[in-house]
């Protein structure tokens, strides 16, 4: 591989031209869209307005002038193409952390004589610590959280398990799940499942309705570039919604909240999964934010990520490098997310080292250098760059420096 390969893949990308459409600084190769996306121009600009214009100047009028109370609902249609789910089952709102409470609750509910939470060891830890503190509410005769090693979740399915609750792509490795076949697998045993689409949403194709997905829930802060804490996502399928209560019971989740009445009456479908007030400033940015997947085609988004990935994995092994990095993500594309990770006893160092020169990738404990691939902003250019300054931080061991081994709150 050349440098003239290079440029010759970036000059036919169809998504090259996306990358002006995103504040990105000078002289920087950002390969950490998995952890923040990110700043789209046209959310910066929907900010600035939100606050000089519809709050600085409308006030509370804006509720109503400039549809603040449909926001949950708008973005969370301007979502569902990009997970595969059909109108009326996607609503924005909230953490990962609370959506993962209350799809556990309205889940185990559904499962009369069932307590059991199955997930995998390697899961995102807020999902299982969501299970755990649910567990400690209602004691283990009602929620009770078994944990499996491996990725092949499906070996661990018995009668007795209510939910499934699984990451679609792990968050260290990489690890692509089979939506489809998983959720078929779980539903033979009677098994009801919870996706989460944290590194997978705005990545690459999902199809919830097709494979016919029970509950899911997702963040908008990483691939759909909605800013930091941005709220995040909650999808229910059609066939549930009646069926369902969640135990955050807030008002506006009620049908008629500007009623004020004493008694909680659940809004119509997914109405009744929202909470509390919506988070106007973030949620308008988010819904401006996902803009730039208007005229994209999620395969082509898909494709540049396996090209992006591939290329990164070929260049480190052409670097003579995988005898310091050991490969930790699956090299078939079929397998693996919009992100490589390598394992080194000096990951962090190695991944300050990179920043200092303006890289920015992420680390993830114990020793995960993690690299992202956002395609609508990655160029092949930025992983050939990445790759060489990579190659020069570790044959001259230069991640030694006491300076790339401090390590801050966030890592």
């Amino acid at each position: 591989m050349t440098y003239q390969d290079i440029q010759a893949l970036d000059a036919n990308d169809p998504l090259a031209a996306k990358k002006s459409q995103f504040e990105l600084p000078d002289n920087y190769i950002y390969l950490d869209g998995n952890s923040l996306g990110a700043l789209p121009k046209k959310a910066k600009k929907r900010a600035t307005e939100v606050v000089e214009q519809q709050w600085g100047q409308d006030l509370i009028t804006s509720w109503n002038r400039h549809q603040w109370i449909d926001l949950p609902i708008k973005v969370g249609e301007r979502i569902a193409p990009l997970i595969g789910a059909a109108q009326g089952q996607v609503i924005c709102c909230d953490s990962i952390s609370v959506n993962v409470f209350k799809l556990l609750c309205a889940a185990l509910a559904l499962q009369k004589g069932r307590h059991v939470v199955l997930s995998q060891g390697d899961n995102f830890p807020t999902d299982l610590y969501m299970v755990q503190g649910l567990s400690e509410l209602l004691g283990q005769q009602q929620c009770e959280l078994r944990l499996h090693a491996g990725d092949d979740i499906e070996q661990a399915f018995s009668a007795d398990i209510a939910v499934l609750l699984l990451t679609q792509v792990n968050f260290r490795t990489g690890y692509l799940h089979d939506m489809q076949k998983i959720t078929a697998l779980a539903h033979e045993h009677g098994i009801l499942v919870i996706w989460d689409l944290a590194h997978s949403a705005g990545a690459l194709p999902i199809e919830l309705d097709k494979c016919d997905v029970d509950f899911a829930v997702g963040c908008g802060y990483k691939y759909l570039n909605g800013g930091p804490g941005a709220p995040a996502f909650v999808y229910v399928a059609k066939r549930h919604q009646t069926a369902t209560t969640q135990p955050l019971s807030g008002w506006m989740g009620h049908a008629k909240p500007f009623d004020f009445v004493a008694d909680y009456v659940a809004g119509e479908g997914m109405l009744r999964f929202l909470c509390g007030t919506p988070p106007i400033l973030s949620m308008s940015v988010l819904d401006a934010a996902l803009e730039v997947f208007d005229d994209v085609n999620m395969q082509v988004i898909r494709d540049k990520s396996c090209k992006l990935a591939q290329l990164w994995m070929s260049l480190v092994e052409q670097a003579k490098l995988s005898n310091e990095l050991l490969l930790k993500s699956p090299v078939r594309d079929e397998w693996r997310g919009s992100q490589v990770a390598y394992a080194h006893p000096f990951a962090f160092a190695i991944c300050q080292a990179l920043i200092a020169r303006n890289i920015i990738c992420d680390f993830r404990a114990p020793d995960i250098l993690r690299v992202g691939f956002t395609p609508l902003y990655t160029s092949y250019a930025d992983v050939w760059d990445a790759v060489n300054n990579l190659q020069d931080i570790v044959q001259k061991q230069i991640y030694s420096d006491k300076k790339y081994q401090q390590v801050s709150k966030v890592t």
